[in-house]
This record gives C-alpha cells, sequence and structure tokens, in this order.
C-alpha cells in the first residue's frame, strides 16, 4: 500500500469513506430529505446512530448538505447533484491555492485529450 493511501482503522473506513457514503445514500433518497436514523437504515452495516449523526454534521459544516427541522431531528439533503458536490469540490481546491493560474494550468496540462477538448467547447459556448 502506499503512503500517501488512507488506512482505515481494524473493522472500520478509510478517512472520508462514511461521509462518502452518507452522501451517496442522500443523493439516491432526493429529493426526498432523510433523518440520521434514515440514513443509518440506508447505509446498514451496524453504525451507530451518533457515528451517523456526525458524519451528517460534518457534511452539514462543509456545506455539502442542507438541513430542515422533521419532528425533533434534522432532516438532510445534499445541496446540489453529484456533478454539482464534484464542481463545488473543484472550487475549493482552486479557492484554497494561492497560486489559481498554477493550479488550473496544471490541471489542463494533466487532462485527457478527449477532455480537453470538452473543456474548450465548453469555454467556447459559455457554458
Amino acid at each position: 500500500m502506499a503512503a500517501h493511501e488512507p488506512t482505515a482503522p481494524k473493522g472500520g473506513r478509510a478517512k472520508g469513506e462514511l461521509e462518502a457514503e452518507v452522501l451517496d445514500a442522500l443523493q439516491h433518497a432526493a429529493p426526498e430529505a432523510l433523518s440520521p436514523g434514515e440514513v443509518k437504515d440506508r447505509l446498514g452495516g451496524g453504525l451507530s446512530y451518533s457515528t451517523v449523526v456526525t458524519a451528517l454534521s460534518r457534511l452539514y459544516a462543509k456545506g455539502l448538505l442542507k438541513r430542515s427541522l422533521r419532528g425533533r431531528a434534522f432532516a438532510y439533503t445534499p445541496v446540489a447533484d453529484d456533478s454539482g458536490l464534484a464542481a463545488r469540490q473543484m472550487r475549493k481546491v482552486l479557492d484554497d491555492r494561492p497560486d489559481r493560474e498554477a493550479v488550473l494550468t496544471r490541471f489542463v496540462d494533466d487532462l485527457s485529450a478527449d477532455d480537453e477538448q470538452l473543456l474548450r467547447k465548453l469555454l467556447d459556448t459559455g457554458q
């Protein structure tokens, strides 16, 4: 295993894996908002309620989820679809770096020829 790969605790998940699973469960429930208990049921795997609440709270704090009060608990939905969430993450990475030009240059340099052509098309059409 490479040194940069996250390792899962014994019997657990790798860093970020639970949050990714929670997001996936919520995206497949769209447009229905889910309570922590409903998310827990969809994930299965013997997770505790508090573990699911913690993951939902972290995703909410990161701006990836919105929530509304349903009864005595919050119900959560993603702020965007899968493509929108990926775009938000890309924008956050770009915003967090001091040299935007270097990041964008490296990004474009690393694109496949097909992706570069698609990006040029999108830029040309003003998308």
